[in-house]
């Protein structure tokens, strides 16, 4: 591997990268269940693990500093920098680290509101099924400076309606938030179409792309968005990194005002072991982007779903939207058994019923529900999410394990035999 204060990249890969296989597995999943949990966060690799690694016990120096024990920092911070502006289309004087995806969100949505001289006369439109990063700072900035709110609808497969946008906006709209991809169902929004909509009435457009980016390609330039979020947990970084791509010219108040760092616009000396951890996480993801790395997370998201079907036929809903998907996302419904209880008594398999930031609550989704889902089909939902260290032979043994589980929650032992003869 190449170190980090390299401008070569530097994944340690031959041939087809994405088979997944060439990157040495996490210790912490070679024993356990199946990890179908990608979207909640994902295991750092090994070799992101390597490439921070002498930024915590060799190069202590402050990045800042002028002496030579600033020097590698300096050099490795830019660098870091430079491979996550190259993942998503931007300068290097763009991107601010920050210390989490929901600290980008908040300097996006507050940190561009804060810099109108009345907060309390500024619009803000955002969707119903947006992450709580998001709502929880639009819903600060109205208790706060009593900015208005406004929340768009989603229609059954979860997208947003440009035209719906166009017809919210008004001349004291300053800002629209809308998330690239959702958490729960993976369904992908009309980004370039919103910000095209928010452009034609002066506001800005602000993306949470965390799910999305490293995924699928993101070209913030293309897409024409002014802000947007990347969370380092989601791309093989450890958690406690993020990023907020802030368009060149777009003005924001920052919430940590002190040293200058970060452009002025987050203060605090930069944890540069974090920093090189996401450069190379989005060197790696650069890398599995360009040898099909979304071709292979969709395939075994179909193969996983062709699977379930079979073995519970009739039973299985797919959520979200045909074409405009995560390739990674499988989220389902089954008829007549709660996901919460599916996933209690299917120890084989480590999945989720929604937003990590939801898990615990037996209350149905709010992104299920704004999508027009009953409160019964809400609670009967699945999110299954692969990722780079999932193999077709772990997808038959999930599928299996949750068919086996579904039939007891479901079946009586007569019904059961009957399905068990037709399946063979």
């Amino acid at each position: 591997m190449n170190s980090p204060g390299s401008n070569s990249a530097s994944p340690n890969t031959t041939g087809d990268a994405l088979a997944g296989l060439d990157a040495p597995v996490p210790a912490g999943l070679r024993e356990g269940p199946i990890y179908l949990d990608y979207n909640s966060t994902t295991p750092v690799d090994p070799r992101v693990a390597e490439a921070m690694l002498p930024f915590l016990t060799e190069h202590f120096g402050n990045p800042s500093s002028g002496h030579p024990y600033a020097d590698r920092p300096h050099r490795a911070l830019a660098v870091a920098r430079g491979r996550l502006t190259a993942l998503i289309g931007a300068a290097s004087e763009e991107v601010v680290f920050t210390g989490s995806g929901s600290e980008a969100d908040a300097l996006a949505i507050i940190g561009a509101v804060l810099t109108h001289r009345d907060p309390g006369q500024v619009h803000v439109v955002t969707q119903a099924t947006e992450h709580p990063a998001v709502l929880e700072a639009c819903r600060a900035l109205q208790r706060r400076h009593g900015t208005a709110i406004t929340y768009l609808p989603v229609d059954a497969h979860g997208r947003v309606d440009p035209a719906d946008l166009a017809r919210a906006l008004t001349p004291r709209t300053a800002l629209v938030s809308i998330m690239a991809a959702n958490n729960e169902t993976g369904v992908l929004q009309p980004i370039a179409e919103l910000a095209a909509a928010a452009h034609e009435h002066g506001a800005l457009l602000h993306t949470d792309a965390a799910q999305a980016v490293g995924k699928i390609p993101i070209d913030a330039a293309r897409l024409g968005v002014d802000l947007l979020t990347v969370a380092g947990h989601k791309l093989y970084a450890p958690k406690g990194i993020g990023a907020l791509y802030v368009r060149t010219g777009v003005l924001l108040e920052p919430l940590i005002p002190g040293g200058g760092q970060e452009h002025g616009l987050r203060a605090g000396t930069e944890n540069v072991a974090l920093a090189v951890a996401l450069g190379t996480a989005a060197d790696l993801a650069q890398h599995e982007l360009d040898h099909g790395g979304p071709d292979r997370m969709a395939r075994l998201r179909d193969l996983l779903a062709r699977r379930l079907n079979r073995l519970l036929p009739g039973l299985l809903t797919r959520t979200g939207h045909p074409d405009h998907l995560l390739p990674a996302t499988l989220h389902i419904t089954i008829d007549g058994a709660g996901g919460d209880d599916v996933l209690a008594a299917t120890p084989a398999i480590a999945g989720a019923t929604g937003s990590a930031c939801h898990e615990g609550s037996r209350e149905p989704s709010p992104v299920l529900l704004a999508m027009g889902q009953g409160h019964d089909q809400a609670l009967s939902a699945l999110r299954l999410s692969v990722g780079r260290w999932t193999t077709p032979e772990q997808i038959e043994r999930a599928a299996d394990a949750i068919a086996a589980t579904v039939d007891k929650l479901t079946s009586t032992p007569a019904t059961r035999g009957n399905k068990t003869a037709n399946r063979q």
